[in-house]
């Protein structure tokens, strides 16, 4: 058995006080032990491992968000698409990028860690960033006018569609897979590095709006400077920040625990649903005690087994085994694998109740900006550009975010013992109220506009009247997308996790498909119904259409969804937290914590084995 000896006490106490500035990182960070240099110790995970992921996000954030507030613009003003054509476009655009997060997802669970997986689809989206850099910059690859709503064609339209095909895939899969790696630097059965993991994704959070607000304000800028001639520039200069972005992503590397990448989860789940379909017949056992488990020293796996929940029964069926069949993959199912099906069965309704909530949201992407457009947008003897306007609530969300984590957490944590202060569905339902709220001041806010454009056009109102609608829905989006980015993957099987968050974007792509349905929809209805037999939105001229009318359909339709959240939300059942909760206390040496006992170490000692634990599960291929 391997002892530390008084150095390392003293060594571990030192390395205390040089970060004693950083506490959380000292605090969440496991010690690594060397086996032949005991007091020579190495952390990894925490949040040093986690700080250069922020970098990333925060770099790489800054020219995506930056394209999805402007390049409606460029595709209208410098490519030619019509109106409508360049909003599609942009539309389809974010919503395959967050529907292919689900292939980043896939492949960092089943093929590649996550790690590789952040680093190979990065690549992906600056080899795009280079070719809509040059395609912008060299005019013989751009259309010229031809009065239709899509000029595309020949050279240009390879370049274009190829870049945003690159674009999407290689945005997608670095969402799909990167905020997963973060997730994995805290151990779940640790109740400090539990805590961490809370607050991980608050942090994760606030990088990307800090990196958001670079995007809206300074590339946005540029972009639309001197006439739209700068597209090339804001183009440029988001290939750099992405490029830098994933250098100090792989400079992280020492810092990183990383997983194994295991059994396709596809497979997994397709071998519970044909082994249950094909037991259908067979009755149920009297207990759960009867169905087919591997014991922990048969399972090669180091994840826990998962204990057997009621809900979805039939699915039980795919854990009987015959008396006289062999346990093999595709005869019979171990437990554990049927409540991963169950888990993931259990998620699907909460991603279907969060998608109008993105719905909501992709009217301040395209409405709310042509609100702004049209209102007094003067600050000073500044104008703010149209695409800015999503400033506002990135700098409400860049103020509450801390004023969350070290005020609201805290003071709810001692209330409910719970170790993120509330659970994840709860934060998601704070922000499906809000959201509600954000159409309801949305269509206040756009009675007033229209009222004093129709009274007085020379006057138009500020354009920070805008603000409120705005910042109610920041503070939701900070309450829903890191509930749910915690729900997924905490809730999900270690082999899905990455699959599994990638839920959360799903549900945003979704939601941007679902607002041009919504659209197109209201248009089509409203315009055989009305008197003036036109449709809700129809034509350029916002004081013409009833904008305030669809945000009032939206608001009304979030209240619903959120009667029908609470009930999924109640049904559910979270998966065991492995018996640990806060209030759990483990021994620590110089602040060190251990969080095996000291009657472990002795039984290790009496079976000859080491008690030394190593934090990193390597997939020997770094």
């Amino acid at each position: 058995m391997i002892k530390q000896t008084p150095l390392s006490h003293i060594h571990i106490s030192i390395l205390n006080i040089f970060t004693a500035k950083l506490p959380s990182m000292a605090e969440e960070a496991k010690p690594e032990y060397n086996t032949l240099y005991p007091w020579k110790v190495q952390v990894k995970g925490g949040f040093k491992a986690t700080s250069f992921i922020y970098g990333t996000v925060a770099l790489e954030n800054t020219g995506f968000v930056a394209n999805i507030a402007s390049l409606v613009l460029y595709f209208w003003l410098k490519l030619h698409f019509d109106l409508s054509g360049a909003a599609n476009t942009l539309t389809n655009l974010m919503g395959s990028a967050f529907l292919l997060s689900v292939v980043g997802g896939f492949i960092s669970d089943t093929y590649i860690n996550r790690f590789h997986t952040s680093l190979i689809f990065g690549t992906v989206e600056i080899l795009a960033l280079m070719m809509m850099t040059i395609q912008a910059h060299d005019e013989k690859l751009q259309p010229a006018s031809c009065g239709k709503s899509n000029c595309m064609t020949g050279r240009p339209a390879i370049m274009f569609y190829a870049s945003l095909c690159l674009f999407a895939l290689g945005s997608g899969g670095v969402r799909g897979s990167l905020p997963a790696l973060g997730a994995d630097q805290f151990d779940q059965k640790d109740p400090k590095e539990a805590k961490g993991l809370a607050s991980y994704f608050n942090w994760l959070l606030l990088s990307t709006v800090t990196g958001s607000l670079v995007g809206v304000t300074v590339i946005v800028y540029i972009s639309t400077n001197k006439n739209n001639h700068n597209w090339w520039k804001g183009f440029l200069i988001t290939l750099v920040s992405a490029f830098v972005g994933f250098i100090i992503l792989a400079l992280g590397k020492p810092f990183y625990r990383l997983q194994a990448p295991e059994e396709s989860p596809l497979v997994r789940i397709a071998q519970v649903i044909i082994v249950a379909i094909k037991n259908r017949k067979l009755p149920p056992p009297e207990s759960a005690s009867e169905l087919y488990e591997i014991n922990e020293r048969e399972s090669a796996s180091t994840e826990a087994k998962i204990a057997h929940t009621e809900q979805f029964r039939s699915l039980d069926k795919a854990a009987i085994l015959h008396n006289d069949a062999e346990p093999l993959p595709w005869t019979v199912c171990t437990v554990t694998q049927v409540e991963e099906v169950k888990v993931l069965t259990r998620m699907l309704p909460i991603i279907a109740s969060t998608i109008i909530m993105n719905t909501c949201l992709a009217q301040l992407q395209t409405f709310s900006v042509q609100q702004g457009n049209t209102m007094d947008r003067k600050l000073g003897s500044l104008e703010v550009p149209a695409p800015s306007i999503p400033i506002i609530p990135l700098i409400f969300m860049i103020i509450l975010i801390p004023i969350y984590e070290f005020t609201f957490v805290p003071f709810a944590r001692k209330i409910t013992k719970h170790r993120s202060g509330i659970t994840q569905l709860q934060r998601v339902g704070v922000g499906l109220v809000l959201s509600a709220l954000s159409m309801a001041v949305a269509a206040l806010v756009e009675v007033k506009r229209k009222h004093q454009s129709l009274e007085n056009p020379l006057k138009p109102i500020s354009l920070f009247w805008l603000s409120f609608q705005y910042g109610i829905f920041g503070i939701a989006d900070m309450f829903t997308l890191v509930g749910l980015l915690e729900f997924f993957y905490k809730e999900a099987p270690a082999g899905m996790r990455s699959l599994s968050t990638s839920f959360t974007w799903i549900s945003l792509s979704f939601g941007y498909f679902l607002s041009t349905i919504f659209v197109d929809t209201i248009n089509a209805v409203t315009k055989k119904i009305t008197p003036s037999k036109q449709g809700w939105l129809h034509g350029h001229i916002l004081d013409q259409n009833n904008l305030n009318l669809f945000y009032w359909f939206l608001a009304i339709l979030s209240v619903l969804n959120f009667f029908n959240y609470l009930y999924w939300a109640t049904w559910y059942k979270y998966k065991p937290e492995d018996n640990v909760s806060i209030m759990d206390k483990s021994i620590s040496i110089s602040g060190v914590s251990l969080v095996k006992t000291a009657e472990e170490d002795e039984s290790k000692a009496a079976n000859g084995e080491s008690t030394t634990e190593h934090t990193e599960v390597n997939d020997g291929k770094n």
